[in-house]
């Protein structure tokens, strides 16, 4: 038993020998090391049987910055109490410093004052002294105490000691054992790792050498990783740069000409309402050629188009709002490059005004892409988009039809998981004449909107979004750095 024993266990055990009982900060002293590796030592021990660690947790109260001046002054409630005699005019007690501070509501509350006719009573017998007793000298677990710090005027602490004891057995041990007092007294600590010259030499026979337990585990080591999610679109990113496209990026602040108007949706469109966009104070310019955009939503512009009708109303279109979808990145884009080819993307993050649960947050990641070229069609958008998917290590993909107001045609993929069946992951189509045109772009553009967070879900097995933001450390521990599936051996 005693040649299975480290050095500072054996120290630890010497230690005790004379005390039976110490803490763990005397301990440290005696040993001279800190707490924590005397705690560390006598669980190794403990475990061996030789001694026994206790621990206490002990609760106390602290006073806040408030509290001290409460502690000089008395509390808020006393001080109003106290400013009078029996009765005084509620219009003079609202004068005192400390009414407005909670006090005279205390004394409501707890019943020491009447209000009748704008005069204000004391109560027979009543006194704030039990009050600033627990203040003075709180008692841990008191009722009244627990109201200060509730209050935010006392602030509960909490210390943890360590006991450590020696065992009977711990005891006979180190009375029976030469082996520690040697150890000890010349400081030789048993040999862990040999050197080539010990090996060779044959000094290795007159080591010390320290016994090791082949079947006991070793530490679990936990190395550094990025977030489970941040992998899963740092995949995605790689997956459209291997296809050829071109990242783009974007402010989230967006006025909402490009965010909506540019994109030829109605400036009526339920969707630009208070309960879906986050709305700014800031106006930003409109660019040069605003004027052809404001043609296509009143008539149609140059097209066959019978635009919106109505009256196109300029200052809607300067208004500033957090981008709702990356789409208004990707007609930016195509604005500042309209000949052909154009292959981009974008992962980044959108926001609505959305009622946060386990499948809503306000605030999200979208992956946008547009192929703009010629002769490029349909197939080719449903290619461009089964071919990500099946990547992403989705084997079944299929389309059906949508609608939305700045594609014509349009679609929604969706991929087919184990155990929910068929799932819906965004909108694509066909950007509509009105929104390239503008533009001078003469080349059809194939657009898509797919949710990030739903692909991380199904990807980490998730059923609440919400686990995506958060710094859940267990979780990112038992997360695996590497997944298996059809996404070609990379990392999730």
């Amino acid at each position: 038993m005693m040649a299975e024993l480290t050095y500072n266990e054996k120290r630890l055990l010497a230690a005790l020998a004379g005390k039976k009982q110490a803490d763990a900060a005397t301990l440290a002293a005696a040993l001279n090391t800190t707490q924590d590796a005397v705690v560390q030592w006598a669980h190794l021990a403990s475990d061996r049987g030789l001694v026994r660690l206790e621990r206490t947790t002990n609760h106390a109260y602290d006073y806040t910055e408030e509290g001290r001046l409460y502690l000089k002054n008395g509390l808020p409630e006393t001080q109003v109490f106290n400013s009078f005699s029996e009765s005084v005019k509620f219009s003079t007690l609202q004068q005192h410093p400390s009414f407005n501070k909670i006090g005279f509501g205390q004394l409501r509350k707890k019943q020491k004052v009447d209000l009748k006719d704008g005069i204000v009573f004391k109560v027979s017998g009543a006194s704030t002294q039990e009050d600033e007793q627990a203040l003075k000298k709180p008692v841990v677990g008191g009722l009244r105490e627990k109201e200060l710090v509730w209050r935010g005027i006392l602030l509960e602490t909490e210390s943890i000691t360590y006991c450590v004891s020696i065992t009977p057995q711990g005891a006979a041990l180190v009375t029976q054992s030469h082996t520690i007092t040697k150890e000890l007294q010349y400081g030789i600590r048993g040999v862990g790792t040999l050197t080539r010259d010990q090996i060779i030499s044959g000094a290795w026979k007159d080591c010390n050498l320290r016994q090791y337990d082949v079947t006991k585990l070793p530490k679990i080591v936990y190395p550094g990783k990025l977030h489970p999610y941040q992998r899963l679109i740092d995949e995605m990113r790689q997956i459209f740069l291997e296809m050829g496209f071109t990242e783009i990026h974007g402010g989230i602040v967006q006025s909402s000409f490009w965010n909506f108007d540019a994109l030829f949706q109605a400036q009526d469109h339920p969707a630009r309402e208070m309960q879906d966009t986050f709305y700014l104070n800031e106006h930003m310019p409109l660019p040069d050629g605003w004027e052809r955009v404001r043609d296509m939503h009143e008539r149609g512009g140059d097209t066959s188009s019978t635009g919106w009708g109505g009256t196109w109303d300029i200052k809607k279109a300067e208004q500033c709002v957090l981008r709702t979808h990356t789409t208004a990145l990707s007609i930016q884009h195509l604005a500042a490059y309209t000949k052909a080819p154009v292959k981009a993307f974008c992962i980044d993050r959108v926001y609505r005004r959305e009622t946060i649960d386990p499948t809503h947050t306000p605030e999200f990641e979208q992956l946008e892409g547009i192929v703009m070229d010629e002769g490029v069609g349909f197939r080719h958008l449903l290619g461009f988009l089964k071919e990500f998917y099946s990547r992403m290590g989705f084997e079944g993909v299929r389309f059906r039809p949508g609608y939305f107001p700045y594609t014509e045609p349009s679609v929604e993929p969706e991929v087919h998981v184990d155990g929910l069946g068929w799932v819906e992951m965004g909108g694509a189509g066909i950007f509509r004449e009105e929104v390239t045109a503008p533009f001078g772009i003469e080349y059809p553009v194939l657009a898509w909107g797919l949710g990030v967070s739903r692909v991380a879900m199904l990807k980490l097995g998730l059923k609440d979004l919400r686990l995506l933001y958060r710094s859940d450390i267990d979780w990112i521990r038992q997360s695996p750095v590497h997944r298996a599936g059809n996404s070609g051996g990379r990392t999730a």
